[in-house]
This record gives structure tokens, sequence and C-alpha cells, in this order.
């Protein structure tokens, strides 16, 4: 039953101070004042002055003569006219009708430099074109990078067909075409498959190479069979039966694996074994080490020995660091670290922006938030389509992550009615609001029980095809609670669980709470599934809830940049144990 939008509906729907200081770290000011709660806020003005690395360099090319510079250009307008369609083959094809020749040497430098990309889909689409070709010379070599394209991207059936034709070639299997194999099936999820393949070559060839183990250790980290993992690592850590020596990659996997399973003790073992194994350290092993850690002391500890080691930060240390003293609510050391980065001539990813400015966005701290989102905004890139997708890792244009998290600033300073102009501005700069943003305003409209606006949002959310989570539904619940309407919490409580959504501790303890009356802890009870309460009225389920507990979820509800932010997570004061890290393991990716 759809309800009537009031004042309260019920049934749910189906479809500064004077004072001013300065702090210093790693030899970068810091502008700080004390509120009248004596609480130190942070001024992040000085972050909107200019560094060197980010002004425009007018780069000088050489070319070796005039045929040379037509060439490369000619390179360039081609990568340019492939990247803006989406199709190698059809830019190519147009290219051949046009000058009834595609020299070798340009087919061969585009393979290369979409392999260097790892935009795998034109390297197999260029491929699966030249076999038809008959100008085409399709080799040996063409075939393992074939079978290499459709490995990475985990199309098993295609790889085990290639594999079939080039027996039928004449091209006897090598370690390349089994390790490609081998990944397809585990990039397709098809783990035991992977390992059939690798047993397999194990005890009949071709010999697995120091490349199939870092995959092989990969896929089962990816499949969760960390004990597999874990004994195949052991068996190349001895000498006698290993045949050969773990490399770096190894051992960054490991770390992951340990940390993918929360065995941290183990994973903080694996950096004195490198020392011992005479395998050198880098800023990804460090980075690994950091991306686990819970207390900022540790992970500033981490920070401050991979200094010692000689080794540089690189984005995604300064942003695991940042991250860790934001969550602490550290909010000064959390900007001493961006301007130190900013300093060192490090430019910030978006999602080092992003971090950042949740730091300030949890605090409420509206202005300092706006300040961070203006530099993602004038930092945002002037380059043509083809230097936007090979820079794309680097670019800090503020994302639906961004604007989702300054929303959210507004909101923690119940600040409701520049969250309506901004929630307005996101859409009016063509961003389309998800869940995440919905919830968002939802639970800030909810904190100052304006439940005709919630309500209304809750509305324009639905009418816009997104369905709402588990944690948009307890909101609601909440709200209706805690203004001592029960009844519509029950209802909403109920809608929760007709949506298919099955509630959590913290939908059931929060329906507990509201409960006041003898019917309604009965009622409560009944629903999350206790059957009856305890002496006094209190809930079987009351003695591990705690009220303030759930006032900090509430406050410290957060936008994760990672991923596509399929959902709207609520963090408690442990919630820096769920951040994954800002894929801090991004060079292990084999």
């Amino acid at each position: 039953m759809a309800p009537t939008l009031s004042l309260k509906p019920c049934i749910p729907f189906s479809a500064s101070s004077s004072a001013w200081s300065q702090s210093k770290m790693n030899g970068n000011l810091i502008n700080a004042n004390f509120n009248t709660n004596g609480r130190m806020e942070v001024q992040a003005r000085s972050m909107l002055a200019p560094r060197k690395f980010m002004q425009r360099r007018r780069k000088v090319e050489i070319f070796k003569d005039a045929a040379d510079e037509a060439d490369q250009k000619n390179w360039r307008r081609l990568m340019m006219q492939i990247e803006e369609m989406g199709s190698a083959v059809s830019v190519l094809r147009r290219e051949r009708i046009k000058n009834q020749a595609l020299p070798r040497d340009l087919v061969l430098g585009m393979l290369v430099r979409f392999k260097q990309l790892k935009k795998w889909d034109f390297v197999s689409e260029i491929l699966e074109w030249l076999q038809t070709q008959h100008w085409w010379d399709f080799s040996e070599m063409d075939y393992h990078m074939l079978i290499t394209a459709y490995g990475k991207q985990g199309d098993f059936n295609r790889a085990e067909s290639l594999l079939g034709l080039m027996n039928k070639k004449g091209y006897l299997p090598n370690v390349v075409s089994y390790t490609a194999l081998m990944e397809a099936y585990g990039r397709g999820g098809q783990y035991n498959t992977a390992e059939a393949i690798f047993r397999r070559m194990l005890s009949s060839g071709p010999e697995p190479s120091a490349l199939t183990y870092q995959i092989i250790l990969k896929t089962f980290v990816q499949g969760n069979k960390f004990k597999e993992a874990e004994k195949l690592f052991e068996t190349l850590l001895n000498e006698e039966k290993s045949p050969l020596k773990p490399d770096q990659k190894m051992f960054h996997m490991i770390i992951y694996m340990y940390r993918k399973a929360g065995n941290y003790g183990k994973a903080r073992k694996i950096l004195p074994l490198m020392t011992q194994r005479g395998v050198p350290q880098s800023t990804v092993t460090y980075n690994s080490l950091m991306s686990f850690e819970t207390n900022y002391k540790e992970v500033s500890n981490i920070y401050d020995q991979m200094q010692r080691s000689g080794l540089r930060p690189d984005v995604v240390s300064y942003a695991l660091l940042i991250n860790a003293y934001g969550k602490a609510r550290r909010e000064e050391e959390a900007l001493a670290v961006f301007e130190s980065m900013l300093d060192a001539g490090v430019r910030p990813t978006h999602k080092a922006y992003n971090i950042l400015l949740d730091a300030f966005a949890i605090s409420g701290m509206v202005e300092q938030a706006r300040i961070v989102f203006k530099r993602m905004r004038r930092d945002r890139p002037r380059f043509k389509s083809l230097m936007c997708s090979l820079l794309k890792p680097f670019l800090c244009t503020p994302d639906l992550c961004s604007y989702t998290t300054m929303l959210s600033a507004y909101v923690n300073a119940s600040d409701m009615e520049s969250a309506e102009k901004f929630f307005r501005r996101l859409k009016h700069d063509g961003l389309e609001p998800n869940v995440v943003t919905y919830g968002t305003l939802i639970k800030g409209y909810a904190n100052v029980n304006n439940l005709e606006k919630m309500m209304e949002t809750y509305e324009k959310m639905q009418s816009s095809g997104i369905k709402a989570n588990q944690t948009i539904f307890t909101t609601i619940m909440d709200a209706y609670g805690r203004n001592k309407d029960f009844g519509c919490a029950v209802s909403w409580y109920k809608e929760m669980e007709n949506n298919g959504i099955s509630p959590d501790q913290k939908a059931n303890n929060i329906l507990m709470s509201l409960a006041r009356t003898e019917d309604e802890r009965q009622e409560a009870s009944q629903l999350v599934g206790l059957g009856h309460v305890g002496v006094g009225g209190i809930s079987l389920a009351d003695k591990d809830y705690d009220d303030s507990d759930d006032e900090e979820e509430g406050a410290e509800e957060i936008i994760s940049c990672n991923g596509q932010m399929e959902d709207l997570l609520v963090f408690n004061v442990d919630r820096r144990q769920n951040w994954e890290g800002l894929q801090s393991l991004n060079g292990i990716d084999l």
C-alpha cells in the first residue's frame, strides 16, 4: 500500500575563535585555531597554493626526421580515434581502406602500447582481426599474445579453444600458453580448474616459471584457498625442494593473503623474512603492511620505517597515512601529510583527495572540506581524451564519491539548506545520485527530525529506480521511532524484510531500543526472533547494545571510495578495520 505524503507518513513505499596557533609536521605549516570547545580547527587554505609539479609545461619533442615525425603523429591520431570510438578494428579497417596498407610497425606499436596500458580488450580485438587478414603473417608470438590477452580477461573458453588451434597449427604448448590458460580459469572464477592445470604442469610439464607461481598464488588468494597458497609458499621457501627463489611479488601476495585472512601477526613477520632471504623491499611492501593497520600510530611507524629504508613514499603511502589520521579524528595531521605530499612533488589521485575530504566531512568541518573540493575541481584535467585515458589513475577530477562525501560534510554539520543546494549542484554537474548519495541526504533529514523532507527524498530515490539498502531502511525506522511512532518503526522494519533484506544486528538492536511499553517490547522481541524479553523488559539483544555507539555510527557514516560505492556503509568505532586501503597492492597486478 503506497502511503500518502504527510508530515509523518508511516507506511513504507513498496516500489571560530580569535586565538590562532600554528603546528608543524615534516616542515609544513598548518594554520589552526581553537574553537570554544577547545578543539583545533584546521585551516586548509595553504593547499590552494600552486606547486611546481602542477605548472603546465610545454613538452618539446625531438624527431629523427620528417618521416619519423609524420609516423609518430599518424600513430597518435589513430590511438586517439580508437580511444574515442571504443573500437580498434573499425579504425584500423577504415585506415586500411583509405591508405591501402597498414605499416607493420604501426600495428605492433599499438599492440605493445595497449599491452602496457593493460587494455587487453583492445589487444584481443586487434589480434582476432589480424587472424583473418591475408596480408598479416600470424606468427606463434601473435598466438601467445592473444592467449595471454584472453587469460588477463578471464575468458577461459576462448583461451582453451585457441590452445587447441595452436596445437593444430603445429605450435607445441609451452609455459606461456599454459600459464595464460591457468590464469584465464583463475580470473574466470574457476579456481579448481586453474589449480588442476598448475598441478599438471608440475607433474608432466612444461615446468612452471616464476610468473606461473606468481599467478597461481594470486589465484589461490582470490579463491580464498589460503591453505594451498601458504603451503605452496612454504615449498618455495624450502631451498632444498624449491625450483626457484620466491621473488618480491610473491612475498607481496602472501602479505595480502594474510591481510585478507585477518592474520595480521603473520603478515607482519613477512618483512623481516624478506630481509633474511635477501629479497629487496619496495614501497609496495610497506604500503601492503600499512593497509591493514587500524591504529594511526602503527601506520605512522611503518611509514617512518619505509623512509628510513631509503624508499620514497608514493601516492598510496601518503593516502594510507592520511586515512589513518582522518579516521582517528586527527585532521591537522591528515592535512599536514597531504601538504607534505604536494611539496614532495607527488601528484594526488582523486582517491587521495577523497580520503582527505572524508577526514573533514566526518567531523562536519565544512569550510575545510570545501577547500579540498575546490582544489580537486581546480586540478581537473585539461587533456584530450587519449591523454585522459592514459593518465586516468592519476587524475583528480571530483567523481560521484567526492560529491557525495562533500554532501556528507554538510549533513554532519546539520546544514541541510546547504546540503540541498549541493545535491542540486551535483545533478547540475551531470552526475546521477546513487543509493549512497540519497542515503546521505536521508540520514541528514533524519538527524534533524525533518521527516517530511526525509520521505520526500526517499520518494525521489524510488522514482529514480534506485532501491533502498539496509542502512536507509534502518535510518528511516530509527527516525520514526525516535519521534515516538513505534508503529511506523515496525512498518519500516517489516518493509526491509519485504524487500528481501534480512535485518542485521544493528537494525534489531535499534528496534528493541525504540520499544517503550511492555506490549511494544513483546512485539519487537517477536520480530527480531527472541521470543521473549528479559528481566525488567530488557531484551537479550541489549546486553551488547550501547546507544552511544549507535550515535557515533550515525555521526561517522562515510562514503567508501573503493570500488563503485554500491552500498551506504555505516562504521562503528572500529570501522578502520573494514577499510581495504586504496587498492594498495596495485603493484601485484600480474
